[in-house]
């Protein structure tokens, strides 16, 4: 599997009904954040609950890193599980969930 394929089919495994909240959100695979390049995942947008009205608006953005994802997690199963995590964890800001509360869920 490539590495999009995994960040695919972790979208896939959602629960139905989290899958069907999405909405206005692209979940993207760039090579690496310039400003940060360690870093795994990337929400950038308005968090679900402090939303108006979107029409119009692009989408927000959930960035997933496979330079240091892959870096970091060189055993395929382990990739697939972090990149998995990383996407939740990014999926749970855009359902506006913050770091503290992602802690204390175990996703930090």
């Amino acid at each position: 599997m490539t590495f999009e394929d995994h960040v695919r089919a972790a979208l896939d495994e959602l629960p139905p009904n989290l899958a069907a909240a999405l909405e206005n959100v692209a979940v993207v695979v760039e090579d690496e954040n310039h400003e940060d390049p360690d870093l795994l995942g990337l929400y950038h947008g308005v968090p679900l609950p402090e939303r108006g009205d979107v029409a119009g608006l692009l989408p927000d953005k959930i960035s997933i890193y496979r330079i240091p994802l892959e870096e970091s997690f060189p055993d395929t199963d382990e990739l697939r599980e972090e990149i998995r995590v990383t996407v939740l964890h990014e999926l749970a800001h855009y359902f506006g969930i913050d770091e503290d509360r992602l802690a204390e869920l175990g996703y930090d």
